[in-house]
């Protein structure tokens, strides 16, 4: 009974509810099948996507946002899509900026053209903007319900030594918080890492950074250094 009552439910919300029983129905198992793939539809993603990141600060966040709007053709034009936009949980006038790119060689030209810089300073930016060129090898989108994200960047002494360390890890990142959002590198030097994390217990995750539990997990992945971290609220999604 629970099986056919939820393929009236999933069938109805596709649409496809006619209100008659045909010879061609399936079975209570075949729903139940076609509801549980629904349900486990993957989100997450391995293949690369080369990235462009933008950190910078504005004068006004409203009037940039305009200003930022106004000019997707000329990104278009360079191959350069919208994705995310956030802002400084600490400053809300420091702005970071991740936009998909298509030609890496062309996202290069196009972040030292005098027309960009034009622009941002038509746009109120202040001071001179960080530009990150990245691979993304894994990617989470499952919809979450925390909108506050932390963007870091480090050194590694070996990529694949690194990323063992850091799957091994997962759960204690959970335990702690954290949830994996996205990871790359930059594209000229692997040893050169971005992670994008989801913070869905801010207290924990600060007492977490501070820890000697993370300390030993960045030692065991030859974590050179000390991160360089930037927590920011997500405001747009494209």
């Amino acid at each position: 009974m629970l099986a056919y009552s939820t393929m009236i439910v999933f069938l109805t919300s596709c649409g496809g509810g006619t209100g008659e029983k045909t010879a061609t129905d399936t079975t209570g198992t075949d729903s139940t099948t076609a509801v549980k793939q629904v349900l486990e539809r993957n989100t997450i993603s391995t293949i690369p996507q080369n990235m462009m990141v933008v950190k910078h600060r504005v004068a006004n966040f409203a009037k940039w946002r305009a200003s930022y709007e106004a000019h997707d053709s000329m990104r278009l034009v360079n191959k350069i899509h919208s994705y995310v936009i956030g802002r400084g949980l600490e400053d809300t006038n420091m702005v970071f900026v991740a936009v998909k790119v298509d030609d890496m060689d062309m996202a290069k030209a196009f972040a030292k053209d005098p027309s960009l810089k034009k622009a941002m300073q038509k746009g109120g930016v202040t001071g001179t903007p960080s530009f990150n060129f990245v691979t993304v090898v894994f990617q989470d989108t499952a919809l979450i319900s925390s909108s506050i994200r932390s963007r870091t960047m480090f050194t590694v002494k070996d990529w694949d030594a690194w990323q063992a360390s850091f799957e091994e890890g997962k759960q204690e990142r959970l335990d702690n918080g954290i949830t994996v959002r996205a990871y790359g590198h930059d594209v000229d030097d692997n040893h050169k890492v971005v992670l994008v994390t989801a913070l869905v217990d801010t207290a924990k995750a600060h007492a977490y950074w501070q820890s000697d539990m993370l300390k030993k997990r960045r030692a065991a992945g030859g974590v050179i250094g000390e991160p360089e971290r930037f927590v920011y609220r997500v405001v747009a999604r494209y």
